[in-house]
């Protein structure tokens, strides 16, 4: 379907993003299941951005998405500095969160699908705790292999589901929604990350002025230096550079 932030698209270190706020966003995912369309969104943060300039699939993934929103504030600040400013970060967890609240409102249905089995039980815990008069439509954890995709989306498609969440890696993610996602049903299909470890409270997230200041990732790494210590140093350096270079091209023309 046609994005209502098509339109507005900016074009951010070589990616289309739509200049949407988060109202903006959720009225577009009401449209998609009150209309009987199909909405996929793809968030992108500065680790994303470096990845898709060497991964064709995963690029090829995200700009296949009707919605691609910046999840990261740096994402936002980049924009802004390169002269394609977008109204605000849309953080695909807060997304997510607000899209369960529209779903009790509205009678939606949403299915979940990703991280370990212990994990997304207490997932499903906190959503039926947070949002009681919430139908889930279903659940499956994330680890099955690529030649079950099919199955996996038959099983979404007899659920009923209006939404599907997907807590899973990238680019495995965008790949099961660019290649199933319209097998599933679901009208609106978000990729949320981490989320589902969030939100099941297996994972803390950074507090708000952190948020603000657009330091999570700082956040995360003191969480977990080993594992995340590389993977920032080179995501985030190669960001910063891309930064500076299309501020010299900015500069040239």
């Amino acid at each position: 379907m046609t994005a209502p932030g098509r339109a507005r698209r900016r074009s951010v270190l070589g990616t289309d993003l739509d200049a949407m706020t988060m109202r903006e966003a959720v009225a577009a995912c009401v449209d998609a299941v009150d209309g009987g369309g199909r909405l996929t969104i793809g968030v992108v943060n500065a680790a994303k951005i470096v990845n898709m300039r060497t991964d064709a699939a995963l690029r090829r993934s995200v700009l296949d998405c009707d919605l691609i929103l910046a999840d990261g504030q740096a994402v936002v600040w980049a924009a802004r500095v390169l002269g394609h400013p977008l109204p605000e970060r849309v953080a695909g967890i807060d997304l997510f969160v607000e899209l369960l609240a529209e779903g009790e409102r509205r009678g939606y249905r949403p299915y979940f699908l990703g991280a370990t089995p212990e994990v997304l039980a207490l997932l499903v815990e906190e959503v039926r705790r947070g949002f009681p008069a919430l139908r889930v439509a279903g659940a499956r954890d994330g680890y099955f292999p690529a030649e079950d995709s099919a199955l996996v989306a038959g099983e979404i498609a007899d659920s009923g589901a209006d939404m599907l969440f997907l807590g899973i890696t990238s680019p495995k993610k965008e790949i099961f929604v660019r290649d199933w996602g319209e097998a599933t049903g679901a009208k609106v299909i978000h990729g949320v990350g981490g989320s589902f470890d969030v939100l099941s409270g297996r994972t803390r997230r950074a507090p708000r002025t952190w948020q603000r200041l657009g330091l999570e990732w700082l956040y995360r790494l003191l969480q977990e230096p080993v594992r995340l210590g590389p993977r920032y140093l080179k995501t985030n350096g190669r960001f910063l550079l891309l930064v500076a270079v299309g501020l010299m091209r900015r500069g040239r023309d």
